[in-house]
C-alpha cells in the first residue's frame, strides 16, 4: 500500500491567511467607514472582505494543487520502481514497451509487463490486473517481484507460473486481512520463453495472444484457448508450456493488453490493432520503437487522447542476423562458444551476461 502524508501547514504558509484574516477585522472594528450604513460605506465593505475571501480561496486552491502534484510525484516514482524501463537489447532481441494509464490523477496504471535474460532464455511476462491506478500497483509489484526471481531459478516455465499464482495468492491473503470488504480481483498472464534458435513456448491464462510480424503478415501467435486467469481459479496439475514455432531473425512479437483491443471511439467502435500493426509494417525497416510509434498514435486518435483502460503494449524483435536453418529445423545445436551475430551491432553486442537495466 502507498501512503501519502499530508504535511502540517508550515510557518511561512499560514502568513497569508492570517494577514488576510487581520486585515478584515482591523478594517470591520478599527475603520470608522465600516460602521456607516450608508450605500457607499456598504459597497467598500463588501469589496474588502470580497478581497479577503477571494485571497484565502486562492491561497487553498494552492495549497491543494501543489499537495496534488507531490501525490503524482511520488506515484510516477513508485511506478518506475514496480514497472522498471526495459533495455533496449536482451540476448540479441531489441525490446521496446510502453504503458498509458487510464487513471490520469494518479498516472500509474495496473497492467504490468517484464523481460529478463536468463540461461534458460528470454523469459516475457505480461499481464493486466483487474481495476487500474494506485489500487492495482500492490498486485503489479507481488506478481513483478515473484517473477523476477522464479524466471532465473526456475528451469521449467510451468513452475515459474506456479510461483507467480503462489505469490499473488498470498498477496490476496494478505489484503484481505486488512480491507474489508475485498473485491473479488484476478490477473490475467501471458508467460513467454524465447530460446537462443528462436523457440517459443508460451503459458497463457486469460490474456491476449501477442502478434507475430513476419515481413508484411500480422497473424495470431496462437489461437489455442488460453487458461483461466489467475486468483480465482487454481491451476491444472499438469502444466505443459505450449509450443508456439519459431521466432526467426527480423521477425517480431507484439505483446498487449486487451485495453489496446478494447478501446473505442465516439461512435463505440472498437480500435483495430491489427489494422494498426500492419500500417506499421509497410514502412520498413521496422523496429520495436516505430511499431510503438504507430500503435499509441492510432489509440490516442481512436480515443481522443482519452482511453478508458490501461493499455501496454511490448515488442521483441529478433534482431540475431545470421542463424543456421538447421539449428531453427532442429539438426544442429547452438554452440555457447560462437554465439551469433546480431544486427546493428555486429561486433559490439556485449553478449547475455551483460544485460544490465538502464534507469
Amino acid at each position: 500500500m502507498i501512503r501519502i502524508k499530508a504535511r502540517a501547514p508550515t510557518a511561512r504558509g499560514a502568513v497569508l491567511p492570517i494577514v488576510w484574516g487581520g486585515a478584515a477585522v482591523a478594517y470591520k472594528f478599527g475603520c470608522p467607514l465600516s460602521q456607516q450604513d450608508g450605500l457607499g460605506a456598504r459597497i467598500v465593505t463588501s469589496a474588502v472582505f470580497f478581497a479577503v475571501g477571494t485571497g484565502l480561496i486562492l491561497h487553498v486552491r494552492r495549497a491543494l494543487v501543489r499537495e496534488l502534484r507531490q501525490a503524482r510525484r511520488v506515484a510516477r516514482a513508485a511506478q518506475s520502481v514496480v514497472l522498471r524501463p526495459l533495455p533496449p537489447w536482451l540476448d540479441g532481441l531489441n525490446v521496446a514497451a510502453a504503458q498509458l494509464s487510464a487513471d490520469r490523477a494518479a498516472c500509474v496504471g495496473g497492467d504490468l509487463y517484464e523481460a529478463v535474460a536468463t540461461e534458460h532464455g528470454v523469459r516475457v511476462v505480461m499481464g493486466d490486473v483487474r481495476g487500474h491506478g494506485l489500487g492495482a500497483l500492490g498486485t503489479v509489484a507481488a506478481v513483478l517481484g515473484s517473477f523476477r526471481e522464479a524466471a532465473h531459478d526456475e528451469p521449467e516455465l510451468g513452475r515459474v507460473l506456479r510461483r507467480l499464482d503462489r505469490a499473488l495468492a498470498r498477496h490476496l491473503s494478505e489484503r484481505a486481512r486488512t480491507e474489508h470488504p475485498v473485491t473479488e480481483e484476478f490477473v490475467t498472464v501471458l508467460l513467454l520463453e524465447i530460446g537462443r534458435d528462436g523457440e517459443l513456448r508460451a503459458f497463457n491464462c486469460g490474456h491476449p495472444w501477442p502478434y507475430r510480424l513476419s515481413g508484411t503478415s500480422v497473424e495470431p501467435l496462437s489461437r489455442l484457448e488460453p487458461l483461466p486467469p489467475l486468483g480465482p481459479f487454481p491451476l491444472p496439475t499438469e502444466l505443459k508450456a505450449h509450443s508456439c514455432g519459431h521466432l526467426l531473425p527480423g521477425e517480431s512479437l507484439v505483446l498487449f493488453t486487451d485495453g489496446a483491443e478494447d478501446a473505442r471511439d465516439a461512435k463505440g467502435r472498437f480500435f483495430s490493432l491489427p489494422t494498426a500493426l500492419r500500417d506499421a509494417v509497410r514502412s520498413q525497416p521496422v523496429s520495436p520503437q516505430s511499431v510503438l510509434r504507430t500503435v499509441f498514435t492510432a489509440l490516442l486518435q481512436h480515443t481522443a487522447g482519452s482511453p478508458t483502460d490501461d493499455i501496454a503494449v511490448l515488442v521483441l524483435r529478433n534482431g540475431r542476423a545470421r542463424m543456421c536453418t538447421s539449428m531453427v529445423r532442429g539438426t544442429a545445436s547452438f554452440d555457447p562458444a560462437k554465439p551469433p551475430l546480431f544486427e546493428g551491432e555486429p561486433e559490439a553486442w556485449p553478449g547475455p551476461q551483460s544485460t544490465g537495466r538502464t534507469r
